[in-house]
């Protein structure tokens, strides 16, 4: 029958190494700031296990074996090698960094990330490429098997183990084309909820938040057609007079470039007339990729992206810099 394996204890390479070092107990006690009688009684441990006096007292002062001198430098590289281990991640050069990440997100946030992102990485991160995925994976498991590694949008999904921090909070306006009827005269519920709307579902729903608000005013609106994402929407509502739906920035805040691709299809934006609860954007992602350096870039770097356009490409971040403490879970507003 084999002996068991022995017990690896690093206190002990730790002493050994303050001992071989200060050839004294007490010093080697200071040093790692405990008592001599511990560190006597340590030395007395290491003796046993090696074998091997170690320090023998010559005069005043205590001098290596031969033993002890062939060890010396074993135990300080033991020591430097389990510093390294154990201290936490070092901040991270965007410059260095070679990789993809993906990112799972909505078509109107991905098409409004991706300018920001790839102004960031040019300028900080050249090496850093994007694939940005539809909604089209479960969020939680696909963060969970690295499948994506950060999920950007309205998060839905509640998994305990999933880090969540929101970004911005937004309202919806209604988006048409120039010369639509809307654009003239003042906006009611009575006229909105006339014209002829697109909905955007990926699950092909015909209502939602918006069509509660209609309904406490005894007011319906006809849904003509359901697409699966905005950028679709908006491209209808520009060719045509339905009516689609857009995020954009709450009153006093800075531009979202969530309109950027409205304002670039020529669309009007007009508030609602409707008491609406705002739109959460966050990003969700899985907890051990919390303190990677590279991945805390990339979460800066959304966090920018999202911004209006001038702090895209504003000073950089450092990669170790504070965040936002994020959520345990996910939630919808």
């Amino acid at each position: 029958m084999s002996s068991p394996d022995p017990v690896i204890d690093a206190n002990l390479a730790i002493a050994l190494d303050a001992l071989l070092a200060e050839h004294s107990v007490t010093r080697a006690a200071a040093r790692l700031h405990t008592s001599p009688a511990a560190m006597s009684r340590t030395l007395a441990r290491l003796r046993r296990v090696l074998q091997d006096p170690l320090l023998v007292r010559a005069g005043q002062t205590m001098v290596p074996t031969p033993r002890a001198q062939a060890l010396r430098e074993e135990a300080a590289a033991v020591v430097r090698a389990l510093g390294a281990l154990l201290s936490p991640g070092a901040s991270v050069d965007p410059a260095g960094l070679n990789c993809t990440f993906t990112l799972q997100a909505a078509d109107l946030v991905g098409a409004a990330l991706a300018p920001g992102l790839l102004r960031l990485s040019q300028r900080e991160a050249p090496g850093v490429s994007f694939r940005i995925r539809a909604e089209e994976l479960e969020a939680g498991p696909a963060l969970r098997d690295g499948r994506i590694d950060l999920e950007i949008g309205a998060i839905d999904h509640v998994d305990p183990e999933t880090r969540v921090e929101e970004l911005v909070s937004l309202r919806m306006v209604a988006a048409v084309r120039s010369g639509h009827p809307l654009t003239v005269g003042p906006l009611t519920p009575d006229r909105f909820a006339a014209a002829q709307h697109v909905a955007v579902s990926r699950r092909g729903r015909f209502t939602g938040p918006i069509d509660t608000a209609l309904a406490e005013q005894g007011l319906h609106r006809r849904v003509s057609v359901v697409l699966p994402g905005h950028l679709a929407a908006m491209a209808l509502a520009a060719r045509s007079d339905i009516v689609c739906l857009v995020p954009a920035a709450l009153p006093g805040a800075a531009p979202s470039p969530l309109t950027d691709d409205a304002h670039a299809l020529g669309l009007h934006l007009l508030d609602i007339p409707l008491t609406l609860p705002p739109l959460t954007i966050g990003m969700a992602w899985h907890p051990r990729h919390t303190a990677d350096g590279a991945h805390r870039w990339l979460r800066e770097a959304v966090r920018r992206a999202l911004r209006a356009p001038e702090a895209a490409s504003g000073p950089s971040a450092v990669a170790d810099a504070s965040e936002p403490e994020p959520q345990d879970t996910a939630r919808r507003n």
